[in-house]
């Protein structure tokens, strides 16, 4: 569970994070999303207690990152966006460094169970140096998860991976939602916080939306469905205009794009309307806008959730 009320961190005259206020849940994984420089990676530094706020407050598992840090930070487990590792140390020797440190009960059994789910088993000899980016970033996952912490901070996750690697990454992610931790996660891939995130929030130095994914593109943009029809015409625009459920009709390459409140409810009667009118219809489909359409709209309006 993280909860925080007013965060807020200035860097001198520069104000990083600016009163974020959130609640995220138990077993929740949740995005943070927003441009470079918006105060991502600055709020998963003082989550985690890595540095502290200049006011506000903010619950971590039940402790007060101000007045709790050492408890927040054993119940935490953060991956950077540029994990340092000790590079002339084996694998194995880097996670059993951490275990002890974390006094994690029987060291070596954790650090083999975590390089044996990411895969790293067979090579948990070799010096950390000589990985490849993608092994080191599988290396840090598990050694930000090698003392079982509550929540975890992923910062960029699949950032600069090629592709097989950023896929491993992001299946070891699902796996974890099944385990009921919960998962802050930033990143810059829109495709990747679809797919993976129960909520995102979208930050450029104050909160401006927090929702699901689902939510936000409808909010925003409402449903759409778009009709293909083998003999487009304006009357065919027209039938579908006139429905009092049709909120909004445009021609979209060479197709009907039509908002409607409740897609489910109103496609039967706008399909009537359109073969009454003649028109051969060839399918209908749902047509959501993208995450990243949502993304841009609200980064691009910039206005903050209110408080």
């Amino acid at each position: 569970m993280i909860k925080t009320h007013r965060l807020t961190k200035r860097f001198g005259d520069n104000t990083a994070v600016d009163g974020l206020t959130l609640e995220i849940a138990r077993g929740e994984v949740f995005g943070f999303l927003g441009p470079n420089g918006a105060g991502k990676t600055t709020t998963v530094r003082m989550l985690s207690c890595l540095i502290g706020p200049t006011d506000g407050a903010a619950l971590v598992n039940g402790y007060d990152i101000v007045r709790e840090p050492m408890q927040v930070r054993a119940s935490v487990g953060v991956l950077t966006e540029s994990p340092g590792m000790y590079n002339r140390l084996s694998a194995e020797r880097n996670l059993l460094l951490y275990a002890r440190l974390y006094d994690v009960d029987d060291p070596a059994r954790q650090v083999a169970k975590y390089l044996s789910m990411l895969g790293l088993w067979e090579r948990r000899q070799e010096p950390v140096g000589a990985f490849s980016k993608g092994m080191k970033q599988k290396l840090a996952i598990a050694r930000a998860l090698i003392h079982e912490p509550q929540t975890l901070f992923l910062d960029e996750p699949t950032a600069g991976l090629d592709p097989a690697a950023a896929r491993m990454v992001r299946d070891f992610i699902e796996e974890l939602k099944t385990e009921g931790r919960t998962i802050f996660l930033t990143t810059h891939n829109l495709d990747e916080a679809e797919r993976l995130c129960d909520r995102i929030a979208v930050m450029r130095s104050r909160l401006i939306a927090v929702d699901t994914p689902d939510a936000l593109r409808i909010g925003l943009f409402g449903q759409h469905v778009r009709v293909q029809i083998a003999n487009l015409s304006e009357a065919h625009r027209i039938a579908a205009a006139v429905l009092p459920a049709v909120k909004e009709v445009r021609v979209q390459n060479g197709a009907l794009l039509v908002s409607l409140d409740h897609p489910d409810r109103d496609n039967p009667a706008l399909v009537n309307a359109l073969v009454s009118a003649g028109a051969q219809i060839q399918y209908v489909q749902p047509s959501d806008a993208s995450l990243e359409d949502v993304y841009l709209q609200l980064v691009g309006n910039g206005e903050a959730v209110s408080d």
